[in-house]
């Protein structure tokens, strides 16, 4: 009985071990322990083998070591390989007619990986994600904001839907959306579209951080009062490059009016179902991030049976080499070829049709009453 007892004990604390090391949070022996396992075997299959085994097999471990351990625990591994190497070198037979396969150049490319792995062993400390726990926490934030973008679900009569495109392919975008049903029984849907300053990779940390504080705000305050909040949130952050543009829309999904509120962004653009034409919604109102005490001037509209309303960033329609017009007229036409068909599940063909191979975050907001 005890010894099943301490049998159970000692699974229980391995399991418990294991899992902490996945996390990141326990000690790094485990992965120590098979690695300085691996060193000898390793040696005296060079010794033996030297043909299938070369002493560069020494640097499978290192790098291992470089990914999985903490910058003391590699110093430790670094020894065991060193004296691996002496081993090694001893073993082998000075007098066979083959040369020496531990030669100075085999001891120079060990040294240059196992500074490499300290290097990144020290990066991860200072960073303080674990590699084996850094890309679970990387997806688990990218779906985060996934889900975070995401339009909570509409009422009968209604449909929309939301693509955002980072540049170069990358998973983060400085680009991003966040939405709330507010108001007596969730009769209005708020939908905030923020553009970053920046693109791709070096604007998507700033979007992190806003989109977590904008979530916050939106539903939180009444509708005129979120851009001056979030104005003055950018404008604390004291940041070298850290204005954005926002626009903001209010729905009233029982009888289709909204008001549209813009921090420096781009017009949207309303089609009526009446006469098949795109009209340009603009509101008045300065970058967020610029100056502080800063008013923003809503514009109004109404969405009837069929209308649809597009909210986009600069990265949709904006090109070096043309006109801010030439590239909304390009998604207007784009658009028209929907318009006999509907709008439902189009908004990454369009953006397809518009901007597919642009070094730039584009992001594109579709919302149609049925």
């Amino acid at each position: 009985m005890r010894l099943r007892r301490a049998v159970h004990r000692a699974r229980v604390g391995l399991r418990r071990s294991a899992v902490d090391y996945f996390r990141g949070d326990g000690s790094d022996w485990i992965a120590l322990t098979a690695l300085l396992l691996s060193i000898p075997v390793l040696a005296l299959s060079t010794a033996g083998w030297p043909e299938w085994c070369p002493p560069e097999a020494l640097l499978l471990p290192l790098v291992a070591a470089g990914l999985l351990l903490r910058p003391a625990s590699l110093l430790g591994l670094y020894v065991a390989v060193a004296f691996a190497l002496v081993l090694e070198t001893a073993l082998i037979d000075a007098e066979r007619s083959a040369p020496d396969p531990v030669t100075p150049g085999t001891i120079l490319l060990v040294a240059a990986v196992a500074l490499i792995g300290l290097l990144i062993a020290q990066f991860r400390s200072r960073v303080g994600v674990p590699w084996r726990r850094g890309h679970t926490m990387l997806f688990d934030l990218r779906e985060r904001i996934s889900a975070q973008s995401a339009l909570p679900a509409p009422p009968d009569g209604w449909h929309h839907e939301v693509s955002l495109r980072p540049a170069g392919g990358q998973s983060f975008s400085g680009d991003f959306v966040v939405a709330a049903r507010t108001g007596p029984d969730g009769r209005t849907l708020e939908v905030v579209l923020t553009d970053v300053s920046g693109k791709g990779i070096d604007a998507a940390s700033r979007s992190l951080l806003l989109s977590g504080a904008f979530g916050g705000l939106l539903g939180s305050l009444p509708p005129h009062g979120f851009l001056p909040a979030a104005n003055g949130y950018l404008l604390r952050q004291d940041w070298q490059e850290g204005f954005a543009t926002s626009i903001h829309l209010v729905l009233d999904l029982d009888s289709g009016d909204y008001e549209l509120l813009s921090a420096g962004h781009l017009p949207a653009l309303q089609l009526h179902a009446g006469t098949g034409r795109w009209q340009e919604v603009a509101a008045e109102g300065p970058l967020l991030g610029v100056w502080d005490g800063a008013e923003f001037h809503p514009a109004k509209g109404t969405l009837r049976r069929g209308d649809v309303l597009m909210l986009f960033t600069d990265g949709l329609v904006e090109r070096p080499d043309e006109d801010l017009s030439e590239g909304i007229d390009r998604l207007t036409g784009a658009a028209d070829r929907y318009v006999t068909r509907g709008f439902r599940n189009t908004a990454w063909d369009l953006i397809d049709a518009v901007a597919k191979d642009v070094n730039d975050d584009r992001a594109l907001v579709l919302i149609g009453r049925d």
